[in-house]
């Protein structure tokens, strides 16, 4: 889905607990310059790929990917996409994030199951040894770390904002020409409107309240959000709603 000629929606499906859903990353698009903005759960190249095709984009011409955050749904094809990609892919990410995807850190939400190991059901521990087996393999070398306020030479510029709380360094990025705000899982869309992350996923709630106010200032119209998609409206008004709450 077009967002302005140089930011398009992907729409990937994918079953959670036996629902199906969609997962919503992003593509930026600028002259030479074709980069992803998150990557979809494990062993989801091909509809990755399929999404790419649909939006009239060639998947070969893919040269830098930015990660929000560390969480598998949003890492889970790196890898694959570096193997198979025809040239070098750049990596981006916040620079308190990357050790939690380089491996030298161990990613908050498999810690947190590691943590309770004991008490956990059959089925959680299953999901905790899928996360460890897919982590223990995750081999990125991170090219280039981002900080807040940084501006990106694509599409006009695009300024990271970081924004701690879900992860220790999670990141949105906005446009400000659009006045379009990729969110990330920063925040969410439930029944049309917009939602905040759960408290119960949150690594540390009060810096996620934080970064809430610091989006707030932003003078945003569009949000595209990792879980829900598309919310446009008086979106800096709504965040500074959600932020009482």
């Amino acid at each position: 889905m077009n967002i302005t000629d140089k930011i398009k929606m992907l729409e990937i499906p994918v079953k959670i607990n036996g629902n199906q859903n969609m997962i919503y990353p992003v593509i930026l698009v600028d002259g030479n310059s074709t980069i992803l903005v998150d990557t979809g759960y494990p062993n989801q190249l091909a509809q990755l790929k399929q999404a790419f095709k649909a939006e009239n984009i060639s998947f070969n011409l893919l040269n830098s990917i930015i990660i929000t955050h560390q969480d598998i749904d949003h890492v889970g094809n790196l890898m694959s996409i570096k193997k198979e990609a025809s040239k070098p892919i750049d990596i981006l990410v916040h620079e308190v994030e990357a050790p939690y995807i380089e491996g030298s850190k161990l990613p908050v939400k498999l810690a947190l199951l590691e943590s309770r190991l004991e008490s956990l059901t059959e089925e959680m521990k299953l999901i905790y040894q899928g996360f460890k087996n897919f982590y223990n393999n995750l081999h990125i070398n991170i090219n280039s770390t981002l900080t807040d306020n940084q501006v990106l030479p694509y599409c006009g510029g695009i300024t990271v904002i970081f924004t701690p709380g879900h992860t220790p360094g999670h990141i949105c990025l906005y446009h400000k020409a659009s006045k379009t705000l990729i969110a990330g899982d920063c925040l969410g869309i439930e029944n049309g409107e917009l939602v905040t992350s759960s408290e119960s996923i949150n690594y540390d709630q009060d810096l996620y309240i934080k970064s809430l106010e610091k989006l707030s200032s932003y003078d945003i119209n569009t949000v595209i959000c990792y879980h829900g998609g598309l919310y446009e409206g008086n979106v800096s008004q709504r965040i500074k709603e959600l932020v009482k709450k």
